[in-house]
């Protein structure tokens, strides 16, 4: 009965000394981040009321918010009791098993600095990277948000994009619209040429400078080939891409051109 009841006095004993500190740490824990969340959302409104680079201002804002959480983490860890120095000695000395466990986030890290410093692409810029196309809506931390034409939201690791193949769209404010229309042999070639000579300086949107091209590319199994590279501002490429097409497709008709398509004869034999 003895050992029962300085067993409860122990207790009562840790309870009373551990259970302050326990639930100040966590009374700190809860006021703590919801105070990191409206340092968050300050500064986030700083950022944008800034000059700072946009693809920066999320790295910058998410970066703060882990340190932030660190800090917090290490004071409530020093409420408790624990000594700052052995769990300090205790981290360092997990700090290997932990890198290595966490070298791919270690690396998409990496990778966000060095987007960050060389910038590859920036928030607004719409790319081709990782087998995903999209607009980077954000350039976080260890990852990079992008939002796909069809408003798909796709997340790519920092590591594997600083250091993949990427396409940027984006960069020059003019692209080249290439397009290969066939027509049938037999068909009048210089009327093909002049008939889309005439669909491009209808439209507005085609650049004079550099000039249009039209040529025979190719003579294929059903069709003879022409291919034709113009000018345009970059945002006006999927409208000319689309336009042109369409109207190809109706002058051509009218035009007495006939575009091929794959047939196939059947011969029975008796």
């Amino acid at each position: 009965m003895e050992n029962v009841n300085d067993l409860m006095v122990k207790i009562y004993d840790i309870i009373m000394d551990f259970g302050p500190k326990l639930i100040g740490a966590l009374i700190t824990l809860i006021i703590g981040l919801w105070i990191i969340g409206l340092i968050r959302k300050a500064v986030r409104k700083q950022f944008e009321k800034s000059s700072m680079d946009p693809s920066l201002r999320g790295f910058m804002n998410s970066l703060i918010g882990i340190t932030l959480k660190i800090l917090l983490f290490i004071s409530v860890v020093g409420m408790v009791g624990i000594q700052m120095t052995s769990f300090i000695a205790i981290l360092g000395a997990a700090g290997l098993a932990v890198g290595m466990a966490l070298s791919g986030t270690l690396q998409n890290f990496a990778g966000g600095i060095m987007i960050l410093i060389f910038k590859p692409f920036k928030s607004g810029d719409f790319i081709e990277a990782q087998g995903y196309t999209g607009i980077v809506k954000e350039i976080q931390i260890f990852n990079t948000i992008l939002k796909t034409p069809d408003n798909k939201t796709i997340i790519i690791p920092n590591g594997g994009l600083s250091t993949g193949s990427m396409v940027n769209y984006s960069t020059e404010s003019q692209r080249r619209v290439d397009l290969t229309f066939g027509i049938a042999y037999g068909d009048d070639v210089d009327k093909a040429r002049k008939v889309l000579e005439g669909l491009i300086n209808a439209d507005e949107r085609i650049l004079k400078d550099p000039a249009p091209f039209i040529a025979v590319s190719e003579l294929a199994d059903s069709s003879v080939n022409l291919v034709v590279r113009v000018w345009a501002e970059a945002a006006n490429y999927w409208g000319i891409y689309f336009d042109l097409t369409e109207k190809v497709y109706k002058t051509f008709g009218n035009e007495g051109l006939n575009i091929p398509f794959p047939q196939m004869d059947v011969h029975v034999h008796k």
